[in-house]
């Protein structure tokens, strides 16, 4: 999985670059979609509708959304194969440019946890250099915008026990994905 990491401070002529959104109609956790920048996936969303999906992106990036099945099939397919219990890796581009270099770091940790395993906040942080920083990993993780393929449900508290889950069906999907891995 190839990740694109910036910051929100990239050129202006980003803004004008349209993104691409698709929906996988069919899936354990219900309507899925995502959104495809030219530089990669950027974000995955389910439980809602395409008018909402889109509202929601263009009120985020300021970017013109369109949708186009083309660009957004093989996406979709991966992630349909992950939910079905087939897929352990992605190999899809991943687009983090608008992200805080922090933000971007910490995902990219969250990104190399292994299928079927799991961290915690606190030793993220800790592998980032600022073993304090445990509360602000947990931000990062509770607004990571590419669920799923950066595995935020692999992030466990210090204790072993399942912290929150920012996603539509909360702490209960993120359970049933550590079943799904058998994590």
């Amino acid at each position: 999985m190839m990740i694109s990491a910036g910051n929100s401070s990239n050129s202006s002529n980003q803004a004008l670059q349209p993104v691409a959104i698709g929906m996988l109609s069919s899936s354990p956790i219900g309507p899925l979609w995502v959104a495809l920048s030219d530089m990669g996936l950027m974000v995955v969303d389910w439980s809602m509708t395409q008018s909402e999906f889109t509202h929601k992106l263009q009120k985020r990036f300021n970017m013109y959304v369109v949708y186009d099945k083309t660009r957004t099939e093989e996406s979709l397919h991966q992630l349909s194969e992950y939910l079905a219990g087939i897929r352990r890796q992605f190999t899809i581009s991943l687009d983090l440019t608008r992200m805080s270099p922090f933000q971007s770091q910490v995902l990219q940790l969250t990104s190399d946890i292994p299928y079927g395993q799991t961290s915690t906040y606190k030793e993220i942080a800790a592998r980032i250099g600022n073993p304090r920083a445990a509360r602000a990993v947990g931000r990062v993780e509770a607004t990571n915008p590419i669920p799923f393929i950066i595995p935020c449900h692999r992030v466990i508290g210090s204790d072993g026990s399942l912290h929150g889950y920012a996603g539509p069906g909360g702490i209960n999907l993120k359970s049933w994905l550590l079943k799904l891995e058998q994590a």
